[in-house]
C-alpha cells in the first residue's frame, strides 16, 4: 500500500485546526508524557516546550483494502508442545540486547512517532482540570472594569483600525453597481452594431461611427469610477462591555530554617514555581506575597524568596502573624479572595505548634479561601503535622499533603487544586 506524506510548510497556522484535533485526541497520552517531565524538568525549564513520543500502535489509523478473495482451503500444521489456552513465556534477555550483533534481513518495524509541544501547550496540559477552589467573584465598590470586544465594522475610525479586505471588497461591489448599467449599454450598442453590418451597411457609414463614438464615450465613463473612495473605507469597531471582577491574592509561605537542607528547598521552590506559573496563567488580576521565615518571618520579592541562602532557626508562627498583619493592611476579604500555600519539612518547636494551629484557627482560616500546606520530609511527622490536623478538621477548605520526592510534586500539586466539582 502507497502512504503520501504531505511535507509543505503551512504558513499563518493553517494547520492549527488539525493540531487541536490531535492534541485532543490522545490528550490522555500527552499529559502522562507532561507529569513525567516535569519530574524529571529542572527549575529553571519547567516553562519550556517538550518532546513527546507516542507508540505507533497508538496512532494507528483502520483502512480499508482488498482481501485475497476467492475460495481457499488451507491445511495448518500442529505441534507436539501446545494446546489451544496455553501461555507462552516471554523469551529470556529480551529488551536487553547489546547490539553487538549482526545484522540480519528479517523482521521490520516503525519508529515512536515524535510530536513536539510548545511552550502554550505543555502549559495548557500541565495545569489542565486545575482551579483555585472557592473562587468567587467579589463586587468591587466604586470601580468597573471593561472588556474590550470587537462590534463589526463602522465607516469611521482611527487609520490603525481599516479593515483593507473589507474596504476592497466595498469598493469592487461600488465600481460593479454603478458599471454594471454601462457595461449593459456597451453590450446593446454593439449587438446593434452587428445587426446593421449584416444587413449590408459599410464600416464607415455614419449611423455606425455614431455608435462607436457611444460605446467609446460609456467606456470613458466606466474607466472614470475611482478605484477606491472613503465611501467605500471600512474600519474595525471595537466596544466596551462591563464585565464582573475578581481579584485573589495568593500568600506563599516557605520555611527556610536550617532543618530544611538544600534538597527540601528546591522541593519547596519546584512547588511553589509550579504554583506561579498556574496562577500566572490563569488570573490577570492576582497578586502574590512572598514570605519567607526562620526564627523571623520576613515579606520579600520572587528572586530572594527562590534563590536567598538565608538560614535559621524555626518558628513557624512568626510566618503566620506576618501573613495576618498583612492581609489585615492591605487586602479585604470582602474584596479579595485570599489563598495560602506553605511548604515546610514539619520540624518547629513543640510548644510553637499549638500557637500556629489557634492562629490559623482564629484568625486566618475566616479570612481565607482556601489554604495548602505540604510538608516536604521522608521521616515520622512531628508536631506540626499534628497540630494542623486539628486545622483540617475544623476548616474544610485547609488540606495538607506530604511530598517525599521530586516525583511526589505535581501529583500533591493536582491532588491540592484539582477542578472541584460544582
Amino acid at each position: 500500500m502507497s502512504h503520501f506524506i504531505d511535507r509543505r510548510l503551512n504558513g499563518k497556522n493553517k494547520s492549527t485546526v488539525n493540531r487541536q484535533r490531535f492534541l485532543k485526541r490522545y490528550k490522555t497520552q500527552l499529559k502522562r508524557a507532561v507529569a513525567d517531565a516535569v519530574n524529571k524538568r529542572s527549575i529553571t525549564d519547567i516553562d519550556s516546550g517538550e518532546r513527546v513520543g507516542i507508540p505507533s500502535k497508538d496512532i494507528s489509523e483502520p483502512v480499508f483494502h482488498h482481501g485475497q478473495g476467492g475460495t481457499r482451503d488451507m491445511v495448518h500444521p500442529g505441534n507436539k508442545e501446545f494446546m489451544p489456552g496455553d501461555r507462552i513465556r516471554r523469551p529470556e534477555g529480551g529488551g536487553q540486547g547489546s547490539g553487538q550483533g549482526k545484522a540480519g534481513k528479517g523482521g521490520k518495524g516503525e519508529d515512536d512517532f515524535v510530536f513536539e509541544l510548545s511552550r502554550a501547550e505543555f502549559m495548557d496540559l500541565l495545569f489542565d482540570d486545575l482551579e483555585l477552589p472557592n473562587l468567587v467573584r467579589n463586587q468591587l465598590i466604586g470601580t468597573t472594569e471593561f472588556k474590550t470586544v470587537r462590534a463589526g465594522y463602522s465607516t469611521q475610525g482611527a487609520p490603525t483600525n481599516i479593515d483593507v479586505v473589507r474596504s476592497l471588497k466595498g469598493a469592487i461591489a461600488r465600481r460593479t453597481a454603478l458599471g454594471a448599467p454601462l457595461r449593459g449599454k456597451i453590450r446593446e450598442l454593439e449587438e446593434e452594431i452587428q445587426g446593421l453590418l449584416a444587413s449590408g451597411l459599410a464600416e464607415g457609414h455614419a449611423q455606425i461611427q455614431a455608435l462607436r463614438e457611444e460605446i467609446d464615450r460609456l467606456k470613458t465613463r466606466i474607466a472614470a469610477l475611482p478605484f477606491i473612495d472613503t465611501f467605500d473605507l471600512r474600519f474595525q469597531s471595537f466596544v466596551k462591555l462591563p464585565e464582573p471582577t475578581s481579584k485573589a491574592v495568593m500568600l506563599c509561605i516557605m520555611d527556610v530554617s536550617g532543618s530544611m537542607d538544600q534538597v527540601r528547598k528546591n522541593l519547596a521552590k519546584r512547588f511553589f514555581i509550579l504554583l506561579y506559573l498556574f496562577l500566572q496563567r490563569n488570573y490577570d488580576k492576582i497578586e502574590v506575597v512572598f514570605i519567607r521565615h526562620h526564627t523571623i518571618a520576613q515579606e520579600v520579592d520572587e528572586e530572594e524568596f527562590f534563590y536567598s541562602r538565608e538560614t535559621g532557626g524555626t518558628v513557624v508562627s512568626s510566618a503566620l502573624n506576618l501573613a495576618y498583619d498583612i492581609l489585615k493592611a492591605r487586602y479585604d476579604p470582602a474584596v479579595w479572595n485570599i489563598y495560602a500555600a506553605q511548604a515546610s519539612d514539619g520540624d518547629n518547636w513543640d510548644s510553637d505548634s499549638n500557637v500556629c494551629r489557634d492562629i490559623l484557627i482564629d484568625k486566618l482560616m475566616p479570612l481565607m479561601r482556601y489554604y495548602a500546606y505540604v510538608e516536604i520530609t521522608p521521616r515520622q511527622h512531628q508536631s506540626l503535622w499534628y497540630a494542623y490536623q486539628e486545622v483540617m478538621a475544623a476548616h474544610a477548605h485547609f488540606a495538607m499533603q506530604e511530598i517525599d520526592g521530586a516525583d511526589g510534586i505535581y501529583p500533591v500539586f493536582r491532588e491540592l487544586f484539582k477542578r472541584q466539582e460544582a
